[in-house]
């Protein structure tokens, strides 16, 4: 039995993207559609690579890193290379995202000492803070 191939419009309904966004992932050869013609038909392995990425982006990683991620995959060591190297870089990335987060919960925090210390200030103003 053949692999069974989808087409563009099958591809962006599954996983919710645009044509233009799968034609960018194959000039960023991320993706390697069946071209015939001006059609382009992709293969399981093409759906498996496209959820990657699109979990990549989610994640932070830079296309590039997510290029050079799947293209490990080819390599023959029951992919224990690709899985080591998205290891090491997920766990950069979560330290990255948590370090993010602590300074965007400093920063609330200090916007909200601001608008507390504006609120007071209107007050003694006879102003009352619009919210």
């Amino acid at each position: 039995m053949s692999d069974p191939r989808f087409t563009i419009g099958e591809m962006c309904e599954a996983f919710s993207v645009t044509p233009r966004t799968l034609r960018f992932y194959e000039a960023k050869e991320l993706l390697y559609p069946e071209r015939i013609g001006q059609k382009r038909l992709f293969t399981k392995s093409d759906r498996a690579r496209l959820k990657l990425i699109l979990q990549g982006k989610r994640f932070g990683f830079s296309l590039e890193e997510i290029r050079q991620l799947l293209n490990l995959y080819s390599i023959d060591d029951q992919q224990t290379t690709q899985l080591s190297r998205t290891y090491t870089l997920a766990q950069e990335r979560l330290a990255a995202m948590e370090s993010q987060r602590d300074e965007l919960t400093n920063a609330i925090e200090d916007l909200k000492e601001q608008l507390r210390w504006g609120e007071k200030i209107l007050a003694e103003r006879g102003v009352k803070a619009v919210a």
